[in-house]
């Protein structure tokens, strides 16, 4: 706050201290009462100027000259880098110098202040709110991400113990056969020690009977029995089984269970992407015209995408993905690793191809020829890819019971943001489809065609909702909003195909319906693309075309 002004904002005199002004000097720049306006010119001082108070300081203030006491500097020497007033300006120390007028390069720099203002006020603070609101929502989620990182951990120990419990229970019925094998061992004995003492028992009832008797032939035909009885049975070993239980290391132990990676921390440099730049605006041309058509030969297109300036990619419901150059010459085609077709692909920066198949959950990546499995989901399946201007991999993803859908950020394997669900907590993207092709604006919101929904949902980068478009009223457009593919181009225009009125819409930042193309002979539009001079390539399903189009002036 201006010293001079009291804790309501009022502006006081700058002699008396007490008064309040009611006016200002231009010139000496200072605030007057009434009372102290003639005690300040008083001075016979005839460059006094005198203002109200609300008109004050529209006079510069040029700084002193330093070889000049009583002379204000009203130039700067571009060749001395100095100011210099205008007795400088006529000396022969800058003589031949090139100056600049002081009041030129203040307003200059007030221009320029004005436009940092309004781009730090309109752009790089609601950036850093949107940063901040990210990181409140990281937060806030952190106690669900970690309720399910312990749940996974139970749901380990529980299979472990199911395991462990399997596993003796299995160790237990072998005991009890061995058990067996052991008393019927043991009892096989015991039965031949019983028939030789009864044996023994006859032979002595016998040895009695002969004694006793006179009769000659049982005596004399008497046979001692006691040497072969005297050859004592084996004595019988059967040692008992052991339990011996597995030693085990601490650590030995917990990585039978699993491991839990540290925390993995990783910066990732943030570029500023200017909201919008009024320098280059392009208007939509009242009638867009055809370019070029290339036959791609896919059964039912679906995805075109930019490879760079001279070539495209192409796939359909084939297991075969395509690159054309932009006269529509084949120059490559890859087969997808399963087999299957992709419900979407994407090229990364380096010109990497990316594409997603729902049945192995997986996210494969082409490069020179070479595929690898870079992401495979657990109870989600991937549909639809989008290569974020920050090299982030944008995700449209089903649960696997087909009542959940998502759009998931992974920068690497690692997941930086789900979005899911607005502020009331409802779901933000229907349940009901796989159909949910995304792409990103230049504003960094996320535009998602819902083709379950009706709609086109955008969120912000924070995930907020800003609004959804379910289409335009239209006499000629007779057929339901169902939207396949979208894009976005340079001008943060938002263009999504409607196959079923064989049209493209084209809406604005804000969501509002700005044009239709549909004078091109669109045969069910699906998939979109914008290169990098804003020429729009369309899919046509059925046909398997590509059309290319200028749609901007």
């Amino acid at each position: 706050m201006d010293p001079d002004y009291s804790a309501q904002d009022v502006a006081r005199c700058g002699l008396c201290k007490t008064a309040i002004a009611q006016s200002y000097c231009d010139f000496c720049h200072v605030n007057l009462c009434k009372t102290c306006i003639g005690e300040h010119i008083s001075d016979e001082y005839d460059k006094h100027k005198i203002v109200p108070i609300l008109k004050s300081k529209s006079t510069l203030i040029y700084p002193k000259c330093k070889n000049h006491q009583t002379k204000t500097c009203e130039y700067k020497c571009k060749d001395c880098n100095i100011f210099v007033c205008s007795h400088c300006f006529a000396s022969k120390q800058h003589k031949e110098h090139e100056f600049f007028k002081l009041d030129e390069i203040f307003s200059a720099k007030k221009n320029q202040i004005l436009k940092d203002r309004k781009e730090l006020e309109d752009q790089i603070l609601p950036t850093y709110e949107e940063i901040a609101i990210d990181l409140e929502n990281q937060i806030s989620n952190l106690d669900g991400e970690y309720k399910k990182l312990l749940k996974e951990m139970s749901k380990q120990r529980e299979e472990i113990h199911r395991e462990v419990d399997n596993a003796v229970n299995q160790m237990e019925v072998e005991i009890g056969e061995i058990k067996v094998k052991h008393h019927s061992l043991l009892n096989k004995h015991l039965d031949e020690i019983k028939r030789l003492q009864s044996l023994m028992q006859q032979t002595l009832q016998a040895l009695n009977e002969i004694e006793e008797s006179n009769e000659v032939s049982p005596t004399i035909n008497y046979s001692c029995m006691n040497e072969e009885f005297s050859k004592l049975p084996y004595k019988v070993h059967v040692s008992m089984p052991k339990f011996i239980p597995k030693q085990r290391e601490k650590e030995e132990f917990c990585s039978l269970i699993g491991k839990i990676t540290p925390l993995s921390t990783t910066l990732d440099e943030r570029v500023f992407t200017s909201k919008k730049s009024y320098t280059s605006v392009r208007e939509l041309l009242d009638e867009p015209y055809l370019l070029n058509t290339i036959n791609t030969g896919h059964e039912k297109l679906l995805r075109v995408i930019c490879l760079n300036e001279q070539q495209i990619w192409t796939s359909g419901q084939t297991a075969d993905i395509k690159c054309f150059n932009i006269q529509g010459v084949l120059q490559k085609t890859i087969k997808t690793k399963t087999g299957e077709y992709p419900l979407d692909i994407a090229v990364e920066r380096d010109g990497a191809l990316l594409y997603a198949y729902w049945e192995t959950r997986t996210v494969y990546k082409i490069n020179n020829d070479q595929t690898e499995e870079i992401l495979t989901l657990q109870g989600w399946r991937p549909a639809n890819l989008c290569v974020s201007s920050s090299g982030d991999l944008l995700i449209t993803m089903f649960s696997d019971d087909g009542t959940q859908s998502k759009v998931v950020r992974y920068s690497g394997s690692t997941v930086k943001q789900t979005i899911q669900f607005d502020d009331k907590g409802q779901p933000l993207y229907s349940g009901n489809s796989k159909i949910k092709y995304i792409s990103e604006n230049r504003n960094l919101d996320i535009c998602v065609a819902d083709y379950g929904a009706d709609a086109v949902v955008v969120v912000n980068q924070a995930g907020k909702l800003r609004f959804r478009y379910t289409g335009h009223p239209s006499s000629t457009k007779n057929k339901p909003f169902k939207p396949r593919g979208i894009t976005t181009d340079s001008q943060y225009h938002i263009l999504t195909a409607d196959k079923d009125n064989n049209c493209i819409h084209i809406l604005d930042t804000d969501g509002q319906f700005l044009s239709y193309i549909d004078n091109c002979d669109l045969e069910s539009p699906w998939g979109l693309c914008v290169d990098s001079n804003d020429r729009l390539f369309v899919c046509e399903f059925y046909n398997g075309n590509v059309k290319k189009i200028r749609y901007l002036e």
